[in-house]
């Protein structure tokens, strides 16, 4: 039976502060909906997302209640609640089922965290010279084979091996009916290195009384030395910088010739990257001109899961997919709450003597990709004045990553100078930016001394191109063209080259 995890949010303001959302009912919709989530503020920082359902507010189901009550219960509350949240589409879900939200058949979860359901966990090791460091024995009265013996600090240890867990998978192969010594043959097999699907007590325990199956397919990864990385790109004025490419005699997707300074090299991606999905679309069965069309579909903005070529043979080695590492983030992807990012000690401020100060008199350009605690800002206004500026930056989050700091002056979001804008203004642009933002800011010493001289601010004074114009640069390379943007056609040039024949059809569908 399907069951539905609602999240508890707790939020807490302070005077003069909002929550920072609206609660709103809709036409043609069920439900207490969570809207216009203030960006950095309160509800997004704690992880509530645009759609969600209020389902409790303090304890007190609210669901069937009408609205207005429901908003007398918040105010009610002062400073701090709890709301029990249920995503849109669980919601929906579970309203065409009939469930009863009132009586969830399963324990909520704090602020987007619950005890983390017990694993099985896959474990790699690499022989060194003195072996793996552990032993195999078995138990009696219980089925199986047990870790034993397992070295402090050896190769298993460190792994995330230890004593008492019991086998489950040699390298994908189950041996639940294999001797010892069958397994031990099966683990020379493997050369010098081996995957290993192993339970602790306790997880066993806890699915022996589910009398449910265990498997790689509902293993952790966590253990695993090498991982699938996720690639996050917005599309420069040439495109991503790639090529996609099928290689002969290999199976997948794979990035080649990728250009220097382009979004794909900053965002990380490789030579030889296979792309397991593409926007969280897994793409191993699909086409070259699918995983083209996918990517198109993306519009600006496209997001990998992609594998090199060690962590593919990892993973191949165990016979799971990367799909494991990319399910696990997304189930833990949980935000601070909002007390926490409160609480976080602002970064440590370098002293710098006059000399190097005045050398620092410009601007800074702070760009950003959105996680799934937000940017990690607020952004604040003084009533009846323009002018914007940024508070509350959370430690380790994108803007702090960016370089942004409490109470720097916020001059452009996006190449647009909101100087003159009204607070409104500002944030309606950092929504319509999605997940990408790039602000142009100055600490309020710099900004005070370029405009007591007169100074325009803009990103020139960094040597920056502004954002939305054409960067300078040579010609482009003869014949090239992104992979969202090409047809047939445009593909054939008249006399090409059979190398620049070979680039160019391979960006629409080269099966090498």
């Amino acid at each position: 039976m399907t069951t539905y995890k609602p999240r508890v949010i707790s939020l807490t303001k302070n005077p003069g502060q909002t929550f920072g959302f609206y609660m709103r009912m809709e036409r043609n919709e069920e439900g207490h909906l969570i809207r216009c989530l203030e960006m950095g503020g309160p509800a997004e920082l704690a992880g509530m997302k645009d759609g969600d359902r209020i389902l409790r507010v303090n304890g007190t189901f609210v669901d069937g209640l009408p609205h207005s009550e429901v908003v007398e219960l918040v105010r009610n509350c002062g400073a701090s609640v709890a709301f029990h949240i249920l995503d849109e589409s669980s919601y929906k879900q579970a309203k065409a089922l009939g469930v009863n939200l009132s009586d969830p058949q399963s324990t909520p979860v704090t602020n987007g965290v619950a005890k983390e359901a017990s694993k099985p966990k896959l474990c790699y090791l690499v022989k060194s010279s003195s072996g793996y460091g552990f032993s195999l024995r078995s138990v009696k009265g219980e089925q199986g084979l047990f870790m034993a013996e397992v070295v402090a600090g050896g190769v298993a240890d460190n792994a995330g091996v230890r004593n008492e867990d019991r086998l489950l998978e040699v390298n994908g192969e189950n041996i639940a009916n294999s001797t010892h010594d069958e397994v031990v043959e099966t683990i020379k097999l493997g050369g010098g290195s081996v995957m290993f699907l192993l339970v602790d007590k306790e997880t066993d325990r806890f699915y022996r009384n589910k009398k449910a199956k265990i498997g790689s397919w509902s293993a952790t990864v966590k253990f695993l030395p090498l991982q699938p990385r996720i690639i996050n790109m917005t599309k420069g004025s040439d495109g991503y910088g790639f090529l996609l490419r099928e290689e002969r005699d290999q199976t997948g997707h794979f990035i080649r010739d990728i250009d220097k300074g382009s979004p794909a090299e900053k965002a990380g991606l490789r030579d030889m990257d296979r792309i397991v999905t593409v926007n969280g679309k897994e793409v191993d069965r699909c086409s070259h001109e699918q995983v083209v069309d996918r990517i198109k579909q993306g519009g600006n903005k496209c997001c990998f899961l992609v594998v090199d070529k060690a962590t593919d043979q990892m993973y191949k080695q165990g016979k799971i997919s990367p799909m494991l590492f990319w399910d696990e983030m997304k189930d833990s992807n949980s935000p601070p709450s909002y007390n926490e990012a409160l609480n976080l000690p602002a970064p440590a401020q370098p002293s710098t003597n006059a000399k190097d100060r005045k050398e620092e008199l410009r601007p800074k350009l702070c760009r950003m990709e959105k996680t799934p605690a937000g940017y990690g800002f607020h952004l604040n206004g003084i009533e009846g004045m323009n002018g914007q500026y940024i508070t509350e930056v959370v430690k380790g989050g994108a803007a702090d990553k960016a370089g942004l700091e409490n109470d720097d002056i916020v001059i452009e979001v996006n190449g647009k100078n909101v100087e003159q804008s009204t607070h409104a203004e500002a944030v309606e642009i950092i929504r319509r930016s999605g997940n990408s933002l790039e602000l142009l800011v100055a600490s309020k010493n710099v900004y005070s001394q370029l405009k007591a001289n007169g100074v325009t601010i803009t990103p020139l004074l960094l040597g920056e191109t502004p954002r939305g114009k054409a960067r300078s640069a040579g010609p482009p390379e003869p014949n090239r063209k992104e992979i969202q943007e090409m047809t047939e056609e445009e593909a054939r040039p008249e006399t090409p080259t059979h190398r620049e024949k070979q680039r160019v059809s391979g960006a629409i569908c080269c099966h090498q």
